[in-house]
């Protein structure tokens, strides 16, 4: 009988350091396969299998697309490439971002419960916002086994608590008595994997294959939505909106996808970016009138130059407020 042995973990904010205590602690021959999502910059180049195979006794490394799935190793997903599973080996796709974010979590999840249903092990670690709550939701939907780092000790405790308030999880646990629970499961037999609606079932599939870059015929998962009034931050197309639960998510045609709270942090972002652009026009403005006013002068035209002076004033006076909006946490 199949055991509990895909262990899928997704970290954020802090979670180097969570990863890095994980894996000194899970022991040598662990009969599961471990495959970790940690958010990290595009361009950067990952050290993370290095400190987690530094750390403890299992080999970690950056999986290559289509790699075939072995127990007792720790796959790390690669720098702006999600990470995804098929059955016995493992993928990575270019794939649209979610939350704002590739790797991300949730395609990952979604993934590992889709192909494996009840022999999946999801665990929540320290994070900003709730990326790997839905997936978790969708883990629980399939059988599996969810897992939240105790939020009391996470460094973020935002995705821990996120994954709580909206997921039924199995084990509550801290960082360092995580990795025992994980050996502990991979010990135990899966349940039968549960019936799924076909309306569900086809709506992961579709979205598995958005994150895998494969086309999805006419927007499928798109479309399984509700139309919203919001558009993508990253894209500017439509959003239809997505119900998970108690889970509130969005999508648009292309592809990118967002909890309420990761399109909200983006909207935030939007709104100071084109508060910031205003403040550059407009001091931009003062600049060339305070210019203009100096070659008035020189030429001898004393009146347009004080005229172009009062404007510059003005110009300032605008950029003020302005800049206290850019400069506000929330801009609202």
């Amino acid at each position: 009988m199949a055991k509990k042995d895909i262990v899928v973990i997704g970290a954020s904010a802090g979670g180097m350091e969570a990863l890095r205590v994980l894996a000194s602690h899970l022991p040598f021959g662990l009969p599961a396969a471990v495959f970790a999502v940690w958010h990290m910059a595009p361009d950067g180049k990952s050290v993370l299998p290095r400190v987690i195979a530094e750390a403890g006794p299992l080999p970690a490394a950056h999986p290559r697309d289509r790699e075939p799935i072995a127990r007792g190793h720790i796959y790390v997903a690669p720098p702006d490439h999600h990470m995804l599973l098929e059955n016995g080996h493992v993928r990575i796709a270019r794939g649209p971002r979610e939350n704002r974010f590739r790797p991300a979590v949730d395609p990952l999840f979604r993934s590992a419960a889709y192909v494996y249903g009840p022999r999946v092990v999801g665990v929540v670690l320290t994070g900003a916002l709730d990326d790997g709550t839905s997936g978790l939701w969708t883990i629980k939907m399939r059988g599996g086994t969810a897992i939240v780092q105790d939020p009391e000790e996470a460094l973020h405790p935002s995705m821990p608590r996120n994954a709580l308030r909206n997921v039924e999880v199995d084990h509550t646990a801290p960082l360092a008595e995580i990795a025992a629970l994980i050996a502990r499961l991979a010990q135990q037999d899966a349940p039968p994997a549960p019936e799924i609606p076909m309306d569900e079932r086809q709506k992961l599939e579709a979205e598995i294959r958005l994150a895998e870059e494969s086309n999805v015929p006419d927007h499928e998962a798109f479309h399984r939505g509700e139309l919203s009034p919001f558009t993508c931050p990253e894209c500017h197309g439509v959003l239809a909106r997505m119900h998970e639960g108690s889970i509130l998510r969005f999508r648009c045609h292309t592809g990118h996808a967002f909890t309420a709270e990761s399109l909200l942090g983006a909207l935030h972002e939007q709104v100071e970016e084109r508060v910031w652009d205003a403040v550059r026009a407009v001091d931009e403005t003062a600049m060339l009138l305070e210019h203009l006013a100096r070659h008035l002068e020189h030429a001898g035209e004393r009146d347009a130059a004080r005229k172009c002076i009062e404007k510059a004033r003005e110009a300032r006076a605008r950029s003020r407020p302005l800049r206290e909006v850019a400069q506000s946490e929330a801009p609202a």
